[in-house]
């Protein structure tokens, strides 16, 4: 990796996509964010990096997210997929129309970017993509059936893209979030946690920067828990 390495990271305009961005810009990373709506284009101007308005459920969109990227960097070592939250509901309430809106949130999202940007990090010698996923992954919870279903389904496709794509030097891993301070949680959701507390986005952009660096070099085709322990799967 270069000594300011590049990076794209999607749905950046607040949240989880916002803390990652404001970790990795002050570790130097070139930076292009992408949103929604404006939050990206605002957290870009503070940052002093690129922001684009675009949504993951979009090929167009996410294609020019990394042309531009390309263009403005002359390389992408790392891809942070961050995404919004699908419908959450009753199981069998949930309607087919949130199901396809859910995949194309939370799986189809990481297709298209693995497309549009593994030919660049294949020509440049690898690359690291990161999929910002839940601890529902391993752990489903009936309060989030889209999400737990279809994160499981995002495991699977990063375990078959890490075996197609490993002789590239390209790695794919999953981060499973648990409770984070950038949402208030109730007494008995901290109880819940054994660490009893919420995460911190300054401990999530670490794990971030340790898996985007050389540090992480054997690592892919992973999920990895940062949950305070919430998962009770082993």
């Amino acid at each position: 990796m270069t000594d300011h390495p590049s990076a794209i990271v999607t749905a950046a305009g607040r949240g989880i996509g916002e803390g990652i961005a404001r970790h990795l810009a002050g570790l130097g990373y070139r930076l292009l964010l992408m949103s929604n709506g404006s939050g990206a284009e605002r957290l870009a101007a503070e940052l002093g990096c690129i922001g684009l308005r675009g949504s993951v459920t979009s090929s167009a969109d996410i294609d020019r997210a990394v042309r531009a990227a390309d263009d403005a960097f002359g390389r992408i070592d790392l891809v942070v997929n961050n995404t919004g939250h699908p419908a959450q509901g009753e199981l069998l309430a949930i309607d087919d129309a949130d199901w396809h809106a859910g995949l194309d949130l939370l799986l189809l999202n990481v297709v298209r970017m693995a497309r549009a940007v593994t030919p660049i990090m294949g020509r440049q010698g690898g690359g690291v993509i990161l999929n910002i996923s839940s601890y529902v992954a391993e752990q489903p919870s009936l309060r989030y059936p889209v999400s737990s279903t279809l994160r499981a389904a995002l495991s699977a496709w990063t375990k078959l893209y890490a075996d197609a794509c490993g002789g590239t030097n390209i790695r794919i891993n999953n981060i499973l979030p648990g409770s984070f301070d950038n949402y208030a949680a109730s007494p008995e959701q901290i109880d819940a946690i054994p660490l009893r507390r919420q995460g911190r986005m300054d401990e999530l952009g670490r794990v971030v920067a340790f898996l985007a660096s050389d540090d992480a070099a054997y690592i892919t085709g992973q999920n990895i828990r940062v949950d305070g322990g919430l998962a009770r799967a082993l």
